[in-house]
């Protein structure tokens, strides 16, 4: 959606897995090519995996990942997995965190374990997860996933199914740090419409304690990110 600075996606966990992720981890490691700076691992429900073994996924893939990740970041929020987005509700989040976090603490050095929100919470949703990340001890929360709200496109945008992200997502991404920081003091890592230093200015000031950008990454090209932090600087 060049016109409005965007991109819908249905990819889904486009990937192979924990265990193929686990792999190329030890190659890389072991050809000295591992990154000095803090690697963080999303973990996401498999589509093929049934929603009443969700959490048992979840689990599973911490293990099998734990020794790459500095943190961890739980999806319950991806609009492409069916059903995933159900695991926000506060009975569902709340068996999946105390399981994950059981698992976590039980493996040498746990690790720091956030969780990632969609944008289309209401939020009465959002207080629910705030006070479930208080209660298991979660480092913070990243805000936000892609939507599925697509009235800010162009009228004449393609009609697409799948998360919208880019700059139709900058002002609610705002919105819901903004509230989140208002209301908790755990870091909060800020996605959604960041393409520039002004975008990300505008995330920072908000009371985001960090930044990611994806959309904005391939509109700008590899220099997005330098002038971004020359202008911030």
């Amino acid at each position: 959606m060049p016109q409005a600075r965007a991109l819908i996606n249905r990819l889904g966990f486009n990937n192979g897995g924990a265990a193929a992720a686990a792999a190329r981890f030890d190659a890389l490691r072991a050809a000295g090519r591992w990154p000095s700076i803090p690697v963080g691992i999303n973990l996401g429900k498999s589509k093929i995996t049934p929603l009443e073994r969700a959490t048992e996924d979840y689990v599973d893939s911490l293990g099998k990942l734990h020794a790459h990740g500095d943190y961890f970041v739980l999806n319950v929020s991806s609009p492409n997995t069916p059903g995933l987005r159900t695991l926000q509700g506060r009975d569902e989040l709340d068996a999946l965190l105390r399981a994950v976090q059981a698992k976590n603490r039980a493996l040498p050095s746990p690790r720091p374990m956030l969780v990632k929100i969609a944008p289309d919470l209401g939020f009465a949703q959002i207080e629910e997860v705030l006070e479930l990340a208080g209660q298991h001890g979660l480092a913070g929360i990243v805000a936000t996933n892609t939507t599925i709200d697509h009235t800010s496109l162009p009228p004449d945008a393609p009609k697409e199914t799948g998360g919208l992200s880019g700059g139709p997502l900058r002002a609610r991404a705002t919105e819901i740090v903004r509230f989140l920081a208002e209301r908790m003091p755990l870091p909060i890592i800020a996605v959604g419409g960041v393409a520039d230093a002004a975008s990300a200015q505008e995330k920072l000031d908000a009371g985001a304690a960090l930044v990611q950008l994806y959309t904005g990454f391939v509109y700008g090209g590899p220099t997005t990110v330098p002038e971004i932090c020359r202008g911030l600087r």
